[in-house]
């Protein structure tokens, strides 16, 4: 059944109309030779191997696209006025395994010559944490999907969403937004464009969508027709001409779940002898003697089809902290090397137990999932399980900590280096910090999860430690809510287990997302504390510790100058300095003296800050400090601009704009372009003035930035 909640849709126009062709379910939209822009920008799961009938639910959703196009909603190509008004909104709703993920993507493509601009898939499921989506997150992923880079995405929610909103504005979207549980998550992922549409999935009804839905899809389990028409269409097994009765009981012991049909045809495939009355007997007995619900017995005898390693790695999954399952990582799970981790996966893909997932790794449906769960009760036990998962925290740590010290050299941290994990094999990094970088953004999810599982299960020190390599993810990849939630993690963590300089260390990892996203307050209690904890253990004679409590100045100060109150800073940044001219660690000296030229450039002390600023650009060049010799070289430029001497900083600025170009930096490059602007124009040249501020305005537009005035990016070139 389908309820039309808001149009009253009643027949369509020739274009768009559906027809039914070769097989049952396959629908195309025709009745035009105008195939509109071609579509590049197509961002969709794969489409599941076979589809059979809602119909129903396809025709309707293309009767309410049409229909808002007849009412003027703004579907035509030429309709514009309400541009910015509500997308057209579609809610399916059903039990989990009963298809309304694979619904959605086909109709997704169904209408993709209609809407070219852009077709988008987004699980919520993939940013929840602790029963809430971090929105932010979404929106993060969304902008990149729309050709915003990732250095121009906004840090904060509150900016991403306006981005969003200019981004989508009067465009021509299909947007899919997967396991949605309340509508407020909906409504702050909804386009600024009356001409899309948004299909949302989920469990229950979206009762509380402000508005309500323009059409809702109630899905419910395939027909036994439909359902034994799947059930051939995925075997393509000969018994079912000799057996037809015995096929169709079959289908009927998987409930009409499509994800439960998927499984009996991969058993199917495997029990080429077994009778089908034999197949559907064995279902139904394990249905009667457990009394689970139906597809409970599907998982339940592929479970028991499963050799001993296969059997273990499923139970196993239970304790793995992330969706999606890489070779490397099921190695380390399983623990018995790498031959046997590959076969027991290949195993676990052959009985349907594994869907496709990203990047080749397959991933864990969350109804499977919660079977291996029981599983892992019934037949493993806690003992197997917190083995598993002691081991892969660990493995998960080492690996972070390898790609942490290829991708940031020597730096302080206070973790001992985890050992090698027997069975477990090293992920290759080679030489490449490049790689080793892509693997902290690929493992991010299953590195949070860690955290969390870490500290979950008393395994505090390994929870900390593993937060010291996201520290480096992060300052490259800011997923504040996620990165939030770990440093908080890891700060509760070092506490519990008593690590002093630990915990100052997490506390000051902690104030910085919060200052980025402007939570001052929650800032300024992180840092003061991490000073009185590092003043505890004062200028120690060795290690990483002589520099913990300079850092905590530093830490304190940077909250302090992002608030205004620069003079307050300046004191932080001048203690720090004279500390670290104490311990001898030049860096560290560097660094403060160009925060001090900052901060008296911030106080109208310009003289001094060219004397400071200058300093530290030297520094810079002797250390062989290519980026702070780029960043001190432009602040000096800045300040000497200021004291009209324009040649120097003219200099200093195209030597910026090169390290800016070479690193690749599009929001330095913007901030020396605008700065050449600004001299040329202090000079009289306006003519190269709007050529400058041309090429800065084009490098934001291209990277999918808010304007300037719109722009929640304040901070100085890092």
């Amino acid at each position: 059944m389908v309820e039309e909640t808001r149009n009253s849709v009643s027949g369509h126009a020739e274009v768009g109309t559906v027809v039914q062709a070769g097989s049952v379910g396959e629908v195309h939209i025709h009745g035009s030779t105008d195939t509109g822009p071609e579509i590049t920008a197509v961002q969709l799961p794969p489409d599941v191997a076979y589809f059979v009938n809602r119909d129903d639910e396809q025709s309707a959703v293309i009767r309410a696209v049409h229909g808002r196009r007849g009412a003027g909603g703004g579907t035509d190509r030429g309709a514009t006025a309400n541009a910015a008004g509500r997308p057209l909104v579609v809610t399916v709703h059903g039990l989990r395994g009963v298809g309304k993920t694979a619904l959605g993507v086909r109709l997704a493509r169904a209408l993709a010559g209609e809407f070219p601009d852009a077709l988008r898939f987004v699980d919520l499921d993939d940013h929840r944490r602790d029963g809430g989506v971090e929105t932010a997150e979404v929106l993060g992923e969304l902008l990149r999907s729309l050709g915003v880079q990732p250095d121009w995405v906004e840090p904060a929610y509150a900016g991403r969403r306006r981005q969003y909103w200019a981004r989508t504005q009067g465009r021509r979207l299909v947007v899919v937004v997967d396991n949605v549980r309340v509508g407020l998550e909906l409504e702050q992922l909804l386009p600024a464009s009356a001409d899309s549409v948004v299909i949302a999935l989920s469990q229950g009804r979206l009762d509380d969508l402000k508005g309500g839905a323009d059409l809702e899809i109630p899905l419910g389990p395939l027909g036994d027709e439909h359902a034994a028409r799947l059930l051939r269409g995925l075997a393509d097994d000969p018994r079912f001409s000799a057996e037809p009765e015995a096929a169709e009981a079959l289908a009927r012991v998987c409930g009409g779940l499509p994800a439960a049909l998927e499984v009996a045809g991969e058993w199917l495939r495997k029990h080429r002898r077994r009778g089908l009355l034999r197949l559907a007997a064995q279902l139904t007995d394990e249905l009667t003697e457990r009394g689970l619900p139906v597809v409970e017995a599907v998982w339940d005898a592929a479970y028991g089809d499963l050799g001993p390693d296969a059997a273990r790695l499923y139970r196993l999954l239970a304790v793995h902290p992330g969706r999606y399952l890489a070779q490397e990582t099921v190695t380390a799970l399983l623990g018995e090397g790498t031959e046997a981790a590959e076969d027991a996966l290949e195993e676990l893909e052959r009985a349907g137990l594994l869907l496709p997932g990203r990047g080749g790794r397959p991933a864990m449906h969350d109804l499977v999932l919660a079977h291996a769960v029981r599983c892992a009760r019934r037949h493993g036990g806690e003992a197997e399980a917190a083995e598993a998962r002691g081991r892969v925290i660990r493995w998960y740590l080492r690996q972070a900590q390898r790609a942490d010290k290829l991708a940031a050299g020597e730096r302080m941290t206070f973790a001992e280096p985890a050992p090698a994990i027997e069975g477990a094999p090293d992920v290759e990094f080679g030489s490449s910090k490049q790689r080793a970088l892509r693997w902290l953004e690929g493992e991010r999810l299953a590195l949070y999860g860690c955290v969390r599982a870490a500290y979950a299960h008393g395994m505090d020190t390994e929870a900390w430690a593993l937060c010291e390599p996201l520290w480096t993810h992060f300052l490259d990849h800011a997923h504040y809510g996620e990165v939030t939630e770990a440093f908080r993690t890891g700060r509760d963590a070092a506490q519990r287990a008593g690590h002093i300089a630990a915990l100052a260390r997490m506390r000051c990892q902690l104030a910085r997302p919060l200052w980025e996203q402007q939570r001052y307050e929650e800032a300024e209690t992180e840092v003061r504390l991490a000073v009185n904890g590092a003043r505890l253990l004062g200028e120690a004679p060795a290690g990483n510790e002589r520099k913990l409590w300079p850092s905590a100045l530093e830490f304190r100060g940077r909250v302090r100058s992002e608030q205004g109150d620069w003079a307050a800073a300046a004191r932080d940044f001048e203690e720090s300095r004279q500390i670290h001219t104490r311990i001898e660690n030049p860096y560290g000296v560097l660094l403060q003296t160009h925060l001090l030229g900052q901060a008296a450039a911030a106080l109208g002390e310009l003289e001094r800050a060219a004397q400071l600023l200058g300093r530290a650009h030297a520094m810079a060049g002797e250390q062989q400090r290519a980026r702070m010799t780029a960043r001190t070289g432009f602040e000096l430029g800045r300040v000497l601009q200021a004291l009209t001497r324009r040649e120097e900083a003219a200099e200093l600025y195209a030597l910026a704009l090169d390290g800016a170009r070479e690193r690749g930096s599009g929001r330095d490059e913007v901030r020396i372009l605008e700065a050449l602007a600004s001299l040329a124009a202090d000079g009289g040249d306006e003519e190269t003035a709007s050529a400058h501020r041309a090429s800065a305005r084009a490098i934001r537009e291209r990277g999918g930035g808010l304007p300037d005035a719109e722009s929640d990016d304040t901070g100085s070139p890092s």
